[in-house]
């Protein structure tokens, strides 16, 4: 049962897919991991620290929920757990077991030292090429499709009158609302925070040449014809540290665990193992 659920929850982080849809090479690499898992899994919960470790029955229950939302429907879990020789009860069991482990970890964890903003300010100063944020934009567009010439022209005559009617957010945000062909219209034709190259060649030098509250012209891309608009501009340059902070703070603790955990790890391993 270890091994076949470990082989289930392994098959579905790392390939997103069941074992029995895996190709040879993919079997032979779930085997290997999940091998290796197990040895690891047995050490942890043979240590003196999970023999107090208990798992309350709300967590096991929202985890057992979380692994049947990963299925359209309950017969097709079931077809998978069957086909890996587990049912209800025993993933149940399973699912605690991994609970347990979790929990034997985060207890290891506990004890690393607490990341403090001095901590976080040497990191960002010995680190700068992580903190440079490129030319970006905030920007939103309406986007008009067409067939033929006709389309085209109404098109075009629709997105002009509405670059001198719906300058300012609100209006423009409705309009994207009413006419708006892409998905985006639903957000008031919110693109987000754009870099560079990531927009059709065809709009990019326009769209990087607007300010804060400016509008383009009517472009076209492949997709059909564009009006954008510049909600903010994020001009390139080192991000304020106090912007920063509390992600590398984050970042810095959570390297700290998994160090902590790695290290606690390999000293359960017996000698000559």
């Amino acid at each position: 049962m270890e091994i076949g659920y470990l082989e289930l929850k392994i098959a579905q982080e790392l390939f997103k897919k069941s074992p029995d849809t895996l190709n040879e090479d993919e079997l032979v690499q779930l085997g290997e991991l999940a091998g290796k898992q197990a040895r690891v899994e047995r050490r942890i919960l043979g240590s003196s620290e999970a023999a107090s470790v208990m798992v309350p029955p709300a967590t096991l229950a929202t985890r057992l929920s979380e692994i049947r939302q990963r299925y359209p429907s309950a017969e097709e879990m079931s077809a998978d757990l069957e086909r890996i020789g587990l049912d209800a009860d025993k993933l149940a069991t399973a699912v605690e077991r991994d609970l347990r482990i979790e929990a034997v970890l985060d207890k290891v964890a506990s004890s690393v030292p607490r990341v403090t903003e001095v901590d976080a300010e040497i990191y960002y100063r010995l680190h700068p090429e992580a903190f440079d944020r490129p030319d970006a934009r905030r920007l939103r567009h309406i986007l008009i499709t067409f067939a033929n010439p006709q389309e085209k022209a109404a098109a075009e005559t629709t997105l002009t009158g509405l670059r001198s009617s719906c300058r300012d957010l609100d209006k423009f945000s409705k309009a994207a609302l009413r006419y708006s062909q892409c998905p985006t219209a639903m957000e008031g034709g919110l693109l987000g925070t754009v870099k560079r190259q990531q927009l059709f060649a065809e709009l990019e030098p326009a769209a990087f040449a607007l300010k804060a509250g400016e509008l383009s012209t009517v472009l076209e891309s492949p997709m059909g014809l564009h009006l954008l608009r510049c909600d903010e501009v994020l001009p390139s340059g080192m991000l304020p540290f106090s912007a920063v902070c509390a992600k590398v703070i984050e970042k810095l603790t959570d390297k700290r665990r998994r160090e902590a955990q790695r290290s606690w790890i390999r000293k359960q391993q017996p000698k000559g193992d």
